[in-house]
């Protein structure tokens, strides 16, 4: 008997001690990674790099990770304009099948996916934020977004119609096409009995961003409204998170 307990202890110990290695292991990855991330992508803070999965050091003598998380508070998107990026907030993504090196140096996923945010005020700098005629006489700008509920944007309008101003506002549902949010009005606003051809008016409601160059090489997949800007969901296949 006091021999089996010896060997539960040692055990035990030996137990302890693996999960203590496999631990600092795992953090230490989690940091090169981390490390790796924001220099290729050129973040201003340092990325959340979390590893899951028990025991690391089985998967990394594997050279493969099976769910990578990565966290990345703020990401300036290009946009492919003039216009400069548009900031991404809140991106989360997890990366399945991840094949690294031993230096972490290069790593790719299998696949990932992911959800960020944009705010409104970011999408409304897509828009026509100055007057712009409709008609003679007639002017029209777009000075505010926000939810318009039921999956909607509410998109607010400043029309001055021969000198007198007045608010309106339409509902308008927003779409994904490749790399490009669109943002399009389903009715158009009243000018006060004043006729304006369709297509003059929806240069002023509608409009898109393009969003490109997410970090590695993950894409748009979908785009909804919510209470305080668009929720966006990204995926993609042989996502780079390092080389």
């Amino acid at each position: 008997m006091r021999g089996l307990r010896i060997l539960l202890i040692v055990v035990v110990v030996l137990g302890g001690l693996f999960v203590l290695a496999d631990r600092l292991a795992v953090n230490f990855a989690e940091g090169e990674a981390a490390d790796k991330l924001r220099v290729n992508e050129g973040l201003a803070a340092t990325p959340d790099v979390s590893i899951k999965g028990f025991p690391f050091l089985t998967q990394a003598l594997g050279g493969q990770l099976d769910d990578v998380e990565v966290g990345i508070k703020q990401y300036d998107a290009a946009t492919g304009t003039s216009s400069g990026t548009i900031r991404i907030d809140d991106l989360k993504a997890s990366m399945k099948g991840v094949d690294f090196d031993s230096s972490f140096s290069s790593a790719t996923a299998s696949s990932a996916s992911g959800t960020a945010s944009i705010s409104y005020a970011e999408l409304l700098k897509a828009a026509k934020s100055e007057p712009t005629q409709i008609i003679q006489g007639v002017d029209a700008e777009v000075v505010g977004l926000s939810d318009g509920g039921n999956g909607k944007i509410k998109v607010d309008v400043q029309i001055d119609a021969f000198g007198q101003k007045a608010p309106a506002s339409v509902l308008s549902t927003v779409t994904v096409d490749g790399d490009t949010v669109k943002v399009r009005a389903d009715t158009l606003p009243s000018f006060g009995g004043v006729d304006a051809a369709e297509g003059e008016v929806r240069k002023i409601t509608d409009f898109e961003q393009r969003i490109e160059n997410l970090p590695g090489g993950i894409k748009l997949d979908k785009v909804v409204p919510a209470r305080n800007g668009v929720e966006i969901t990204v995926g993609g296949s042989n996502v780079r998170l390092a080389g």
